[in-house]
């Protein structure tokens, strides 16, 4: 049920600085288009004693750690004792919380992290909340895991629960990933991907549609319950 896709649901809204956003919003995918201007007036607001402030509407926490050779375009925020790691490519309207990992050649872009989420190896999360992304408190994507956010046919993306759908008026959509979500190696999250709770992906998955909180996916017909 698309109830239960919710972000009272799927998010625990103590694990970022960006509780704001999303008030008033029933599903994540809804703060999407609001990423980049909400990151600008926050990054006002930051303790200039916490936070440096550099050319460009980027804020990097002073406690972070991002390697010479990462690229970071603004607007942007890097959260608290987080790590940025070599040639990872922040393209712009990313807000990384704390204590994240963005790996090697890593590419972000018009996302959500929340606190303690990794993306730490040659991974592609565009227009999402990890996430355009979001991607939930201490979720992980495994090495070469994508968030495609672009269907091949252009169209809108729909999000899709069985029989049940929402029309999201978005033509750039990624995922969706809750709080503890385990994503594998090389799997491809599909556009309008939306994946519940302490939900595991089996490696080299293709994904789409909506995946129940506290499952193991292993292909789209074949998900089961966690004991």
């Amino acid at each position: 049920m698309l109830k239960d896709f919710t972000i009272a649901n799927m998010l625990d809204m103590t694990q970022t600085i960006a509780g704001e956003l999303f008030q008033g919003k029933t599903y994540p995918w809804e703060v999407l288009p609001e990423i980049g201007d909400f990151i600008v007036k926050l990054g006002k607001t930051l303790d200039p004693d916490e936070y440096d402030h550099l050319e460009g509407d980027i804020w990097i926490a002073k406690s972070a750690k991002v390697a010479p050779t990462a690229c970071i375009n603004g607007p942007a925020i890097i959260g608290k004792n987080t790590e940025v790691r070599h040639c990872a490519f922040i393209r712009g309207k990313a807000l990384v919380g704390e204590g994240c990992v963005v790996g090697n050649s890593t590419e972000l872009k018009n996302v959500v992290l929340f606190n303690k989420v990794q993306v730490p190896h040659y991974n592609y999360v565009g227009d999402s909340i990890v996430g355009d992304a979001v991607l939930g408190y201490k979720s992980h994507m495994g090495a070469g895991s994508i968030c495609s956010n672009v269907k091949s046919d252009k169209k809108l993306v729909v999000v899709k629960d069985g029989e049940e759908k929402i029309e999201t008026g978005l033509k750039k959509f990624g995922a969706m990933l809750a709080d503890h979500v385990e994503v594998g190696c090389g799997s491809v999250l599909n556009p309008g991907t939306v994946i519940g709770r302490n939900t595991n992906i089996y490696p080299l998955s293709p994904v789409r549609g909506c995946v129940p909180a506290n499952s193991i996916y292993k292909n789209k017909d074949d998900i089961v319950t966690k004991n």
